[in-house]
């Protein structure tokens, strides 16, 4: 049965609420449904075969008066006309008037229209929402088809979010279409609670999006926010604080909720508020006349500097653009419906005149009050519920070309675009049903729906498939939950210099296959600073390379210090959260902003250390050379042969070898250096002192043959004895060391563990053990020979060498005895340069200390190189 009998009832409790009317309902049981209150609202109806209705701001305030429930009902006093509001219900009829007259939309059907004035009320704009759904007559009789054409198909409206959704929520029961063209708030998205909304403005929610799209494009990571305290700001910050965090786009400085009416005590506490802020960008989403009570306090406080992000709700208001606002708000960025052309609209408007409106006195009235607004003038007598005025007497032959007027200036039709889509997204659904071809229906059986049996919830499913073009080339069509293509103009408040305002267009923000696009035209804006460039607007400044944030206690995310990245670590971007380690080979730049090589430390040729142990080492194998040819020059000599000539010439080549090898522990450390620099240290000392031993026992041996009985102890000791021993001996070195490599051999090592910054280049000797024995070994030698030198230091001859190899030896021992410490101490390449040091300091110390008081009595003392003078004897002459 037809479910708008029903409707009345839900009236009469309506009624009831607001202290409406007095009359008894019918019957339940009645087989009528009789009307229990009528409103008288302010409105302009036009009869049609299908009626459309519509809900739009005419009248700026209301006033109540008082009720009873024993008095009869008055109306509410709307007051303040509102000509855009005007404007945008004759673009409805426009609209209407222009389908009519197209014989390719609805053929054969005539369209009617029911327009009501809310006076921006949601009482008011309820009222008239449900006088639309159960019609005017006072008494529906009910049969048994209960067939028939509802009072209306559907409306338009309304423009406040609030208001849409009180009356959705009603309409939604029955499923009566509503195709809002101002209502944003993302809450009406919700099909579950609104099945039948439809709405020819984008959602909040992809109003929010752009707002944070252009927040995030000039760098603005900190701001404020202003809503209104309705559905509309609340719901819009809700969504904007969501949508923050999910983007990370920035942080807001503070929320704040616009009273109602000039509450000056609050509005002074949230402009203190703005003005001690470190936010520059302030974003208000909120009504016109929320933004006029916060600007007069804003320049009661002088608080500029501020750069203004408007709502769509505000941005056009022309009440907010004057010479003594605009020093406030110049530069404002808003987010503006979509601007469209009606083709014949301005035509249309010139055709309105009072005297043409008398079929209707309701209709007379609205007309008449624009005509009186316009020109200044009153009708005689008054119409009903108008304020009167005074002024000259309305003739209604005044001609509204003359001169431009708000109402004419059709340069800027955003609300009225969004009507007039609206409407035509509501015919164009009914085309559709009307041209569905019985038996592929969509309904029930694949029935069609049709003017004599139409139900409101067949048109819905027409709408939510409905997909045109406007002339001016605009797609409409609805999603999932009712919301149109998403698509906003970017506008900029121009301050010109003559004081003149200007609001230009300066981008868009629209849905693509690539998400919210982003078009803007920098080069257009005006910006209201003296730099004449964006301004900046953040809690802290970015975080440059070679740092990273670190989240001040108890603030939001976008207020941190910036931190130094630690040594070894790096942050190579603006704004890092963390600073990210080097690579094992790299080390931080000094800014730790990228990382760089680490330094290579070894002991290199190119060094200054380096270098002197070089030099060091082959003038030490240069003056071997010269000892070694000056002994063989003089090899016939005395002093030559008294002491072992072939051991001399066998103790030279060891040395030369001791110098050389020094050599393999300067360089950029490798396998085979590692491997032979040790091997041959210890081969070669192993010999040098090998031979120090012989040559010490060969001289023991030769004072012991001296004496009676002796002469037997030389033949251990020939020539074979010598150089055998000194095999054997360095036989066993040479094991060791090949033990050494086979088990654990030395290899190169890049230590990075001494040294953050760099690498040193080391080698290992593999074995610890190894190293020791190797050394051990050279040291037990080394005293072995030691103690038999000192044995023999008294010996009768004039030139006893065992006190020069007790000398040199302990040279040779306290060298070494004071490495072991020194090397274990030393980091790196120090280290090697100390071992070179220790190989050359003993090395010339055997070198000097055996070889020295030769070469001084062979070169500068030749009267002392003969037989007797070794013998001890005297010089001879």
């Amino acid at each position: 049965m037809w479910a708008f009998c029903n409707i009345n009832l839900l009236v009469f409790f309506m009624l009831l609420y607001f202290y409406f009317s007095s009359a008894v309902p019918s019957p339940l049981y009645s087989t009528s449904c009789q009307l229990q209150g009528q409103f008288h609202l302010n409105g302009m109806h036009k009869a049609g075969d299908v009626v459309l209705g519509g809900v739009f701001e005419i009248h700026f305030f209301s006033v109540f008066p008082d009720q009873s429930f024993i008095s009869a009902p008055q109306e509410p006093t709307c007051h303040g006309f509102d000509v855009l509001g005007f404007r945008q219900a004759q673009t409805m009829a426009f609209a209407i008037d222009e389908i009519n007259r197209n014989s390719n939309l609805l053929p054969n059907v005539t369209l009617g229209y029911s327009l009501y004035d809310n006076c921006i009320q949601l009482g008011i704009g309820f009222r008239a929402a449900l006088s639309l759904a159960s019609g005017q007559e006072k008494k529906v009789v009910l049969d048994d088809s209960c067939v028939g054409t509802p009072p209306i198909l559907g409306i338009v409206g309304d423009s406040s979010s609030t208001r849409s959704i009180a009356i959705s929520t009603v309409y939604g029961l029955y499923r009566i279409p509503m195709v809002s063209y101002f209502a944003t708030c993302s809450c009406l998205s919700d099909r579950k609670k609104f099945p039948s909304f439809f709405r020819t403005i984008p959602s909040d929610a992809f109003q929010v999006r752009a707002m944070i799209q252009i927040l995030s494009h000039f760098g603005w990571s900190w701001f404020g926010l202003l809503v209104s305290d309705d559905d509309y700001g609340l719901h819009a910050a809700q969504s904007f604080q969501s949508d923050l965090v999910q983007t990370g786009g920035g942080c807001l400085a503070y929320v704040k909720v616009l009273p109602w009416g000039n509450d000056q005590a609050e509005l002074r506490r949230i402009v203190d508020v703005m003005k001690k802020s470190t936010a520059r960008v302030v974003i208000v989403f909120a009504h016109e006349s929320h933004m006029i009570n916060l600007m007069e306090e804003v320049v009661r406080q002088n608080v500029t500097g501020l750069q203004w992000m408007a709502s769509e709700a505000w941005t056009a208001a022309a009440v907010l653009q004057t010479p003594h606002l605009m020093p406030y708000l110049g530069g404002t960025l808003g987010i503006a419906i979509r601007r469209g052309e009606i083709p014949g609209l301005r035509e249309y408007l010139l055709q309105i005149r009072p005297d043409l409106q008398h079929n209707n006195s309701y209709g007379n009235s609205i007309v008449n009050q624009f005509w009186e607004d316009t020109f200044q003038c009153r009708f005689a007598p008054p119409p009903t519920g108008w304020v009167e005025a005074g002024g000259a007497l309305c003739t209604g032959n005044e001609d509204l070309d003359n001169g431009e007027t708000e109402f004419l200036d059709l340069s800027n039709l955003r609300p009225e675009y969004n009507v007039y889509k609206a409407v035509y997204a509501l015919a164009y659904a009914l085309d559709d049903m009307l041209r569905c071809v019985p038996g592929r229906g969509p309904f029930s059986g694949h029935s069609c729906g049709n003017l004599q049996r139409l139900e409101p919830w067949q048109l819905v499913y027409y709408l939510e498939k409905v997909n045109f073009t406007t002339p001016f080339g605009d797609q409409v069509s609805f999603d999932e939950n009712g919301d149109a293509l998403p698509i906003y103009d970017i506008m900029n408040w121009l301050w010109l210099p003559d004081g003149r305002t200007k609001v230009q267009n300066v981008g868009a923000v629209k849905e693509s296959v690539k998400g919210e696009e982003l078009i803007l035209d920098e080069d257009k804006m005006f910006w209201n600073f003296e730099s004449q460039q964006p301004p900046q607007s953040v809690c802290s400044e970015s975080c440059p390379p070679g740092t990273r944030m670190a989240r001040k206690k108890g603030e939001p995310k976008c207020c941190f210090d910036c931190i130094p990245c630690s040594e070894g670590k790096i942050s190579n971007k603006t704004d890092s959260m963390e600073c990210t380690s080097c690579p094992e080979d790299f080390w931080s730049s000094p800014q730790r902003d990228h990382c760089v090589p680490k330094k290579i430390e070894f002991l290199s040729y190119q060094e200054p250390l380096g270098i002197c142990l070089t030099t060091t080492s082959l003038l030490g194998t240069f003056i071997c050379a010269v000892v070694l040819g000056i002994c063989i020059f003089y090899r016939s000599t005395p002093i030559v042969r008294a002491n072992n000539s072939e051991l001399s010439f066998h103790l030279l080549l060891s040395l030369k070898l001791c110098f050389l090898c020094s050599l393999l522990f300067i360089g950029r450390p490798r396998l085979w250096t590692c491997q032979l620099r040790h091997a041959a240290f210890g081969i070669s000392f192993v010999l040098c002192v090998s031979c120090i031993l012989v040559k010490t026992m060969v001289v023991l041996a030769v004072f012991k043959a001296s004496k009676p009985g002796g002469r037997d102890s030389l033949k251990w000791f020939g020539v074979l004895q010598q150089r055998g021993t000194i095999l054997v001996l360095t036989s066993i070195q040479a094991a060791i060391c090949t033990a050494w490599l086979v088990s654990a051999s030395p290899a190169p090592h890049k230590n990075t563990q001494n040294h953050n910054d760099k690498i040193v280049y080391e080698c290992v000797v593999g074995s610890t053990v190894g190293f020791a024995v190797l050394l051990g070994y050279i040291g037990l030698l080394a005293i072995l020979s030691f103690l038999l030198a000192f044995l023999a230091r008294n010996l009768p001859d004039s030139f006893n060498e065992a006190k020069l190899i007790t000398f040199s030896l302990l040279i040779f021992c306290a060298v070494w005895v004071a490495f072991v410490p020194a090397y274990i101490s030393s980091p790196g390449k120090y280290a090697d340069a100390l071992e070179v040091f220790a190989i050359l300091a003993s090395s010339f110390g055997l070198l000097v200390a055996l070889f020295g008081p030769k070469c001084y009595i062979i070169l500068l003392r030749p009267e002392r190189n003969t037989k007797k003078a070794i013998m001890g004897r005297g010089i001879e002459s």
